[in-house]
């Protein structure tokens, strides 16, 4: 099983040695206490939860260069928690607060356009996980101490987020 998993990881061109070691990460700043991490699927993009001035708060980061990227919806719906990227990072979706609410929301970075998901009454956020092509989210609710869990489609919502390289195909349409 350990020389399956080795040579998986060797697959994945992640540096193994038996044990697990984290990536060096220059930029980036230690002195934060970081949780809920997310990558987006291409591995460029970083988000975790922090905290700053009393709050949790999303942040992301390039990977590589630790740079922090704006998230010009966010700071006003506060705390935050389960965020989850799309395959490029043009997609962020979490948990925020609204008042006494918990809602849960997408920005779509290319756009600057924030998405809240609508939800049935009664029924609260809890985490989430965004499919990495945009396209499906699964929601992890709770009502009156009860779990569930609820597959949104998004496509009528947001355009595909695809894989760096590959292009959109239209499927082809018979004429008239």
């Amino acid at each position: 099983m350990a020389a399956a998993l080795a040579t998986f990881l060797g697959a994945c061109s992640l540096p193994w040695s038996g044990r697990s070691r984290p990536a060096p990460s220059p930029g980036w700043q230690s002195n934060l206490s970081r949780q809920d991490p997310a990558l987006s699927g291409d591995g460029r993009l970083l988000a975790s939860v922090i905290e700053r001035q009393g709050r949790s708060t999303v942040l992301l980061q390039e990977r590589i260069s630790g740079r922090v990227l704006p998230l010009r919806h966010l700071s006003r719906w506060q705390p935050h928690s389960s965020p989850s990227l799309s395959w490029r990072g043009r997609y962020l979706a979490l948990i925020v607060q609204r008042g006494d609410r918990r809602l849960a929301v997408i920005e779509d970075r290319l756009t600057n356009r924030l998405v809240p998901l609508p939800l049935p009454g009664g029924l609260e956020p809890v985490r989430l996980s965004l499919a990495p092509d945009g396209q499906r989210l699964a929601l992890q609710l709770v009502a009156a101490g009860r779990w569930q869990v609820e597959l949104f489609d998004l496509g009528g919502i947001l355009e595909i987020d695809p894989p760096a390289g590959e292009v959109l195909r239209t499927p082809a349409v018979a004429p008239p």
